[in-house]
């Protein structure tokens, strides 16, 4: 969905004018005044989410053959983080991508496991101990190959673009469990699967004294293009922020797509 005129205007105002602290991680946005992050432990996925890397501020959006995406306006942050050159790590990719490299860096080998939208369950592990994976039409299925054992970054690499390329949002949001808009935390995915669909990853939450909650939103879209963190665009002068209202029903309006509010998801 392309952003009306109106909210294009609240992007680039917050663009121009969005006072919030600047850092070179998504932990250094500073919440709205009155809110604090909410509490983490060092090994959770909320902690690895906040401790994403930002390049500078004023950073363009790159696609992964190098060129610039044409509409910036939703931009707040690019995340720092290479997306290969091929046209493969969209919206679901990216929120797998994220996913799947915390679980890495966790050794936590054998949770990284995604379906394909054929239904095809693609785990880590497999790959990893030299297994391949066979596509033929709607046939998918294991080989042993020659290439050995191997947990290195660059066969985990190797094995998320596969991913990319055969798994979706009608895929993910199949395997997501659906929670409640107002249960709302880091690692929770807003998903509308299909053809296309889209997915945005809740990467942040603040709150403030009252119990009311603030988030941070990233995304990546088509054609495949950096993860960056989202501007509010219906208010500007909470941006890059999201406020969560009271009421579970309702939409959610992002730069790029509207979500209802029940498409919140989370991972298992």
């Amino acid at each position: 969905m392309k952003i009306t005129k109106r909210i294009y205007a609240y992007s680039l105002l917050c663009l121009l004018s969005c006072t919030a602290a600047w850092g070179q991680t998504i932990e250094k946005i500073a919440p709205p005044k009155g809110y604090v992050r909410t509490s983490s432990d060092k090994q959770t996925f909320t902690t690895y989410l906040r401790q994403l890397p930002l390049f500078p501020k004023g950073t363009k959006v790159k696609l992964y053959n190098g060129q610039e995406k044409r509409n910036q306006a939703p931009t707040f942050a690019v995340v720092d983080m290479e997306i290969g050159k091929r046209d493969l790590q969209q919206c679901a990719d990216a929120v797998i991508r994220l996913r799947a490299e915390y679980l890495w860096a966790q050794k936590k080998y054998e949770a990284i496991r995604f379906n394909f939208t054929s239904g095809f369950p693609a785990d880590y592990t497999n790959w990893a101990e030299g297994k391949r994976i066979q596509v033929n039409g709607n046939k998918v299925q294991w080989y042993t190959s020659n290439v050995g054992k191997d947990y290195s970054y660059k066969t985990f690499r190797n094995y998320l673009d596969v991913v990319f390329m055969y798994a979706g949002t009608a895929s993910l949001s199949k395997e997501l469990v659906t929670v409640s808009y107002n249960s709302l935390q880091p690692g929770d995915v807003f998903i509308q699967g299909g053809y296309p669909g889209h997915a945005v990853i809740v990467v942040d939450v603040a709150v403030n004294p009252a119990g009311k909650k603030v988030f941070l939103l990233a995304q990546s879209y088509m054609p495949a293009q950096q993860i960056h963190v989202l501007v509010n665009p219906t208010q500007p002068n909470l941006s890059p922020w999201y406020e969560l209202t009271e009421s579970d029903t309702g939409k959610l309006y992002t730069p790029e797509w509207t979500f209802e509010k029940k498409d919140l998801k989370r991972f298992k």
